[in-house]
């Protein structure tokens, strides 16, 4: 898991046209590994993540979905891993203070992910990552009022139910050899 002490900025999403030329294209310039793709059940495109750290499960995700005559940002999302649970409960608060739309929570197995769309329309993500590997993309309900020993426990349950399931631990030695 990543260490972190305050919000920081984690990975990122683009939409994309072509998703297996984009793809082709981040491997191969940058030397990013792919660590899973499927079809997002929430974002309901062809998605492919990248990183180039055993340590982080993605710090690239390219969707499909942007049609060939599109206008629009090409951004998917920005991310922010924070260091606890608290800190999402705090953001799931604050943000529709300050006029954030959409907000949308989901239990990913590998992080516990609060979603929402800034005052301008742009999707944010906050997370926390889970010691837990489970194929990506994986999405079940989350609920921040419960505590975080519920949460943790329910995580794992859940995710032991997924054939792909190891320890984070397992996932980042096996991503460090395959690199």
């Amino acid at each position: 898991m990543l260490q972190v002490t305050r919000p920081t900025p984690a990975h990122f999403g683009i939409y994309v046209t072509d998703v297996e030329r984009m793809v082709a294209f981040y491997k191969t310039l940058f030397g990013l590994t792919e660590t899973d793709r499927g079809v997002g059940k929430t974002f309901k495109f062809p998605l492919t993540f990248l990183s180039a750290s055993p340590d982080q499960h993605h710090q690239l995700v390219i969707a499909g979905g942007r049609p060939p005559e599109a206008t629009f940002s090409t951004v998917m999302q920005l991310s922010f891993v924070f260091p606890d649970i608290d800190g999402l409960r705090e953001i799931e608060r604050r943000a529709p203070e300050l006029g954030a739309t959409d907000m949308k929570l989901m239990n990913h197995g590998n992080a516990l992910s609060v979603y929402f769309k800034d005052p301008e329309g742009n999707m944010l993500e906050c997370y926390v990552d889970m010691p837990f590997y489970v194929a990506q993309p994986h999405g079940d309900p989350l609920d921040l009022s419960k505590d975080d020993a519920t949460l943790l426990r329910e995580t794992e349950e859940n995710c032991r139910k997924d054939p792909t399931f190891m320890p984070a631990d397992q996932w980042r030695a096996r991503f460090a050899q395959n690199a």
